[in-house]
């Protein structure tokens, strides 16, 4: 799976994906550490990435957009904040998302669940 790794969350945890099969690349890596929000989720859209954040401004982004892609995988209330245990988080789900990640959802881990919308978000 490829993923684009926000700001809001660690380069390690592009680093754990990676080491663990993936094509993860985090922000820094592409320069866009000051980038808006805006022009992160078109770069995910563009290269066909999932992206992960804890930044819920993304959220907001695809119900404004209404659009099926990027998925976005959202850490929030009291999810893991340590790049090792969201890489374990992940990589223990990952499985049993894929099929809705490749269709297009938003994921929101939070501390005693896992919720997916799919998309495109609609009123």
């Amino acid at each position: 799976m490829r993923f684009l790794v926000d700001n809001a969350l660690s380069p390690e945890l592009a680093s754990g994906l990676g080491r663990a099969g993936h094509d993860a690349v985090h922000v820094r890596s592409l320069g866009l550490q000051r980038a808006s929000d805006s022009t992160i989720f078109e770069r995910a859209a563009e290269q066909e990435r999932v992206l992960l954040s804890a930044d819920t401004d993304f959220g907001t982004i695809l119900a404004q957009r209404k659009s099926p892609k990027p998925s976005v995988i959202l850490f929030r209330h009291g999810a893991p904040s340590a790049p090792d245990a969201q890489l374990d988080v992940l990589t223990r789900h990952l499985g049993e998302l894929t099929e809705d990640l490749d269709r297009g959802c938003l994921v929101t881990i939070e501390a005693a669940r896992l919720r997916v919308r799919s998309l495109p978000i609609l009123p």
